[in-house]
């Protein structure tokens, strides 16, 4: 599988092991925390609504990430998000009625207020952790780590849950959390280099850093725009998965889990590709968003289970080498010492726009058909990518010009 260099990335291996028993733990969960809310209220409003609120606090919470890394060690961030998220994971346990449908949201949102300051802290240090010439092959192999966490977690996750309860799935996520924490303690984080410019980069304000770098590349820029295009239409998917499993092809918690299944398989096959790319990975991603685009078309339209499960894949495959594109990219247009701040922010916008595509989407449900709605998604995936791809030619073209 191409995956020797790892060898030579020993601190990387414990984060990439504590991000597996993280996600898979959190994956148990999600899927049985989204098919309860199906279950219960038998809305897909209310799956929309809870995972828009997992979102909200990046809103809140991604400007601050740039500041607390630079302030505190990233291990002592990302252990204890882990332990406070232990106690919160056990909530939903008191979840029985339509009533306690604010134990889901509040619960959701203290989550994902944890997973705000997590998630970019986390990324924002592989860059350093890492030598410079595995960055890409690192960037592919975070999308295995989503890939398994998506196979074990969620295909396992809808089995025990259909088979022991949702209760267990909710133990187990607590334990997960435990666990990486207890991993990530034994992680040594480099010094971070250029401390001295962070340090003044820390003083400013995080807008002002933001629309600085964005200046300095074209392609941090496209970017940009893409993060916010391909985020409103994001929500789409997300909603859609559960609803395709449960009222579209009948197949309850465990089809929940062999969608989400599937969508690991693609993104753990997309490493074979991504591995493998030296150059034009702004081009290579817009072109994967492209096919991506036309595959989610093809699921909209088809009512054979299996046939959806390799849409799925195929999906999650060019989701995998696209994703992995863009943030080699990220990483090396954006200076070490704006990392925090950069990947913080941009979560922040990113997830803050897919939040209310999730919301409108589960509430475009009551007026659309999931496979309308999944139709507009994947033609949106397709213009977006035609439309950006021309973006660079265009910009090529007028630099050469100028020359």
């Amino acid at each position: 599988m191409g995956i020797s260099f790892l060898k030579e990335e020993k601190q990387y291996r414990r984060l990439f092991l504590a991000g597996i028993v993280n996600g898979i733990g959190d994956r148990f969960s999600s899927v049985a925390v989204l098919a309860m809310l199906l279950h219960v209220t038998g809305s897909g409003l209310a799956v929309g609504t809870t995972l828009a609120i997992r979102l909200v606090p990046s809103l809140f919470f991604g400007p601050m990430v740039g500041r607390l890394v630079d302030r505190f060690s990233r291990k002592t961030i990302l252990v204890t998000t882990d332990l406070i998220r232990v106690a919160v994971a056990l909530s939903f346990l008191f979840v029985h009625s339509k009533e306690d449908l604010w134990i889901v949201y509040c619960s959701s949102f203290i989550l994902a207020s944890g997973e705000a300051i997590y998630g970019p802290a986390r990324k924002s240090g592989i860059a350093g952790l890492v030598s410079k010439e595995h960055l890409v092959k690192v960037n592919s192999l975070e999308q295995v780590m989503v890939g398994i966490v998506l196979i074990i977690g969620a295909i396992s996750g809808g089995i025990v849950s259909s088979i022991f309860g949702a209760g267990v799935t909710f133990w187990l996520n607590a334990v997960s959390f435990l666990g990486a924490g207890a991993i990530i303690s034994t992680i040594t984080f480099p010094p971070k280099k250029n401390m001295e410019k962070a340090v003044e980069s820390n003083k400013e304000n995080p807008i002002s850093t933001f629309k600085k770098v964005i200046l300095m590349s074209v392609p941090v820029q496209i970017l940009l725009l893409c993060e916010i295009l391909i985020a409103s239409m994001n929500g789409i998917d997300n909603v859609l998965i559960s609803v395709y499993a449960i009222n579209e092809f009948q197949l309850g918690d465990v089809g929940v889990g062999l969608f989400y299944g599937a969508l690991g398989i693609g993104l753990m096959l997309s490493f074979s590709v991504a591995n493998q790319l030296r150059k034009n990975f702004l081009v290579t991603g817009l072109l994967c968003l492209l096919l991506e685009g036309i595959f989610l078309v093809l699921l909209s339209r088809t009512h054979l289970m299996v046939f959806a499960l390799l849409i799925f894949c195929g999906a999650a495959f060019m989701s995998g080498i696209g994703n992995a594109c863009f943030d080699t990219t990220l990483m090396k247009e954006i200076p070490e010492e704006h990392h925090g701040t950069m990947f913080g922010l941009l979560a922040t916008i990113s997830n803050t726009i897919l939040g209310m595509s999730m919301f409108i989407s589960g509430s475009a449900l009551q007026y659309l058909t999931p496979r309308s709605l999944g139709l507009i998604g994947g033609i949106a995936y397709i213009l977006v990518a035609v439309f950006l791809m021309v973006t660079i030619l265009t910009k090529s073209y007028r630099k050469r010009g100028t020359i």
